[in-house]
């Protein structure tokens, strides 16, 4: 049996643990989740009895973890959906299609599933309604509809819904939409982020004006730096808005030749068409180091690719046996069968093989990993295509000449060539905030370690939070392997201690490998000038990255996780980023030192 830390036991529990529906516990253990989802995933294969057999091994001991959906309701019978999130369709312009799409984001959220909406397509504040003689309010106060629809959804016991709400950087409300979460405890079920065209960055490097409009009309012009400066003081004083490349994630979509993206899901990994659908799944890294904290430590690249051919075949049998809140969200799924291949515990990984985040031989191996991560999946894909089919929208020399595709390794064309592709896109880096938290608090997708030890802060069922003490997972095998008392090597680094360059060299060096896009938040120290502030989007923009969210402390938005309020540091004795004062004393939160003062 796979021991679960307190922790990870209590939000198996409370996320994932199947259910009678008078509460009674069915399943008395993970192996049991494991059980039930590998062979709800099994159900379409000609043999299911064998393939629930190597699901099931490969969700084994957290090597291949399916996404929170996925978890929860593979299986189940119940009337959920299997996928994380979704992007809804094109708002009209107009009321009756307005109320219409806060229909059909209800009954999506209802089910489960997080939704991201391009509210570009409303017109601005005051401009004219013909035949009611009134102005329109905007965008923005039709996302306050949305976002108490979803507060009304949450309060009726339903899954916390998330919400991406995103807004042309031409748009003329965009002053208005950039600043909106800029009061407390308004818009709270949104995260927000402008759509930033590649015209924008060059005006905006050419200290050009830039034309605000709607349907064709100029409304006004500004300067583009006053507005990139608009945008990032926001996002400095309130970590929002994040910002999406869009035209990049356009220019490299296999699938650029049949949709256009207008933006992501709620955590920027899925850039999606209008209905599309996230179906997740992430490959545990740290599982498969062998001979951790060693000289010779390393990833297994052999088990790698098999969890990743598995883990493709797992995500595309849960488009055919998911249930999707809206016909819409079913046809664009079938017809492209878009999946996220992905990684967690990269960090955790890296720590294990002696390497630390960020650094030159960590870039290396990042991108060597991935390499065969990528590999893998495409394989798997094209395999899955001359077995059962590919992909109805599939176009073989339209396919082959995107941009991603024309990047592949010989090997992969001549694949895809030969059979297809089973799945239009393969692969995507979601955050996995929960389920790394179930597979003993593993670093979360590609990001840093957060902190050795820490509290997080648990979201109940009846809406309040208890504090939970987490420490991660390399820490903890460090100590299991080498005992309380041994001096931790300097890998062991955490996110406030990674300078901001360090962050963004590793988003883009995954993202290279990733042909959806991936989720990371770069964490700052308060005290970050305004001017470096800046140049980290410069900087994302420049390295091809999709997108950029950063993260300042700041009086709006709180923690989920945290250490009293104060900035970790490194112990004497242990050598961990874990001492702080607590209570009247300098305490090492990693090893147990305590001072008094």
């Amino acid at each position: 049996m796979t021991p679960l830390s307190p922790a990870s036991q209590k939000i198996w529990e409370l996320k994932y643990r199947l259910r009678a529906p008078a509460g009674a516990p069915i399943e008395q253990s993970i192996e049991d989740t494991w059980d039930r989802v590998a062979t709800a995933l099994a159900v379409p294969e000609t043999e299911p009895a064998l393939w629930a057999g190597r699901f099931r091994d490969a969700l084994t001991d957290f090597r291949f973890m399916p996404a929170g959906r996925i978890l929860a309701g593979a299986g189940t019978a119940r009337d959920v959906t299997l996928c994380n999130c979704f992007v809804m369709g094109a708002i009209p312009d107009d009321m009756s299609g307005i109320f219409a799409h806060l229909r059909e984001a209800a009954l999506t959220l209802q089910q489960g599933g997080g939704i991201g909406y391009d509210f570009s397509t409303l017109r601005p504040r005051g401009a004219a309604v013909q035949g009611i003689g009134a102005d329109a309010s905007g965008p923005v106060s039709f996302m306050a509809v949305w976002d108490a629809m979803c507060a009304t959804i949450l309060s009726a016991g339903y899954r916390r819904g998330a919400m991406m709400g995103a807004l042309a950087c031409d748009h003329p409300d965009i002053e208005d939409f950039v600043t909106a979460k800029a009061q407390p405890g308004r818009l709270t079920n949104f995260n927000l982020s402008v759509l930033v065209s590649d015209a924008f960055m060059a005006a905006v490097r050419a200290d050009a004006p830039w034309e605000l409009k709607f349907g064709g009309t100029l409304f006004r012009t500004m300067p583009a730096r006053a507005l990139w400066d608009r945008i990032l003081r926001a996002s400095y004083a309130s970590a929002e808005p994040g910002v999406i490349f869009i035209d990049r994630v356009n220019a490299r979509n296999n699938l650029g030749y049949c949709e256009t993206i207008a933006t992501t899901n709620p955590c920027g990994e899925q850039p999606l068409p209008p209905y599309g659908a996230c179906v997740l799944g992430s490959v545990n890294l740290a599982a498969l180091v062998t001979r951790p904290f060693e000289r010779d430590a390393a990833l297994d690249l052999a088990r790698l690719e098999a969890v990743a051919r598995l883990g493709v075949r797992m995500l595309d049998n849960a488009i055919d046996v998911s249930r999707f809140p809206l016909e819409a969200q079913r046809r664009e799924a079938q017809a492209k069968r878009r999946i996220g291949l992905g990684i967690t515990g990269l960090a955790d990984a890296l720590i294990l093989c002696g390497l630390t985040y960020g650094s030159a031989e960590a870039l290396t191996a990042t991108e060597h990993w991935l390499r065969h991560l990528r590999r893998a999946a495409y394989l798997a894909s094209t395999e899955l295509a001359a077995e059962k089919g590919a992909f109805p929208l599939f176009d073989p020399e339209l396919y082959l000449a995107s941009a991603n595709i024309r990047e592949l390794e010989p090997e992969l064309r001549a694949a895809i060539a030969a059979h297809g592709m089973r799945n239009g896109l393969v692969t995507s880096v979601a955050p996995t905030g929960t389920i790394s938290l179930v597979a003993d608090n593993l670093s979360s997708g590609l990001e840093p370690v957060y902190a050795l030890a820490y509290e997080r802060n648990i979201l109940l069922p009846d809406g309040t939070r208890c504090a939970e003490p987490m420490t991660d997972h390399a820490f903890r095998r460090f100590r299991q392997l080498r005992g309380d008392h041994a001096k931790l090597p300097a890998t062991f680094v955490t996110a406030r201690e990674l300078a901001p360059a360090a962050h963004l060299a590793m988003q883009a060096a995954v993202q290279k490998y990733i042909d959806a896009a991936v989720s990371k938040t770069i964490n700052l120290p308060a005290e970050i000038p305004f001017e470096d502030f800046r140049n980290i989007y410069d900087q994302a923009y420049d390295l091809g990255c999709k997108g950029c969210t950063t993260y300042r402390p700041n009086a709006v938005r709180g923690a989920v996780l945290s250490d009293g309020g104060q900035a970790f540091r490194r112990c004497g004795k242990c050598a961990a980023a874990a001492r702080i004062h607590q209570e009247g004393c300098d305490v090492c939160t990693a090893c147990g030192d305590s001072r008094c003062l």
